[in-house]
């Protein structure tokens, strides 16, 4: 299991897995007052954490699927990611995409975090590319079988 540093300024429970499958953990809001967000209306959410990430590592902010489904909550840039030379507080970048307003409460879990290994590449310059039986063929050309 990998350990990370974290600084906790929220008085809410550090990110937790829900489930023992589960691979993302519940971030909570760290809000002075609530914030509404309109229709349309993006917000970034402070959540109190400060995170260490090791190399190698990235974590992943990702939409929770019931803000989603109940609230039409989503996050703008999803995943967001968070960098392991990144060393400010975590912020999660809401927006609202129902018809009617929502309130985010101090405390309300508001994303998912994911930690997960990456690899850094080096480009290497090339004329032409391997065959496949795909090719060239792009969005929608693997059919709907």
């Amino acid at each position: 299991m990998l350990s990370i540093n974290i600084i906790n300024r929220s008085g809410h429970p550090l990110p937790a897995y829900q489930t023992d499958h589960a691979a993302g953990m519940d971030v909570h809001a760290h809000l002075a007052e609530p914030v509404t967000l309109a229709p349309l209306q993006r917000a970034l959410i402070p959540t109190g954490l400060f995170l260490e990430i090791p190399e190698g590592y990235e974590a992943q902010v990702r939409p929770r699927s019931g803000l989603a489904y109940r609230h039409g909550i989503g996050i703008v840039n999803s995943p967001g990611t968070i960098d392991a030379d990144y060393r400010g507080e975590l912020k999660v970048l809401l927006v609202n995409l129902s018809d009617a307003p929502f309130v985010v409460q101090d405390g309300e879990r508001v994303a998912q975090l994911v930690v997960a290994r990456h690899e850094r590449v080096r480009w290497q310059a090339a004329e032409a590319l391997s065959e496949t039986t795909r090719g060239a063929g792009g969005y929608g050309s693997t059919g709907t079988k």
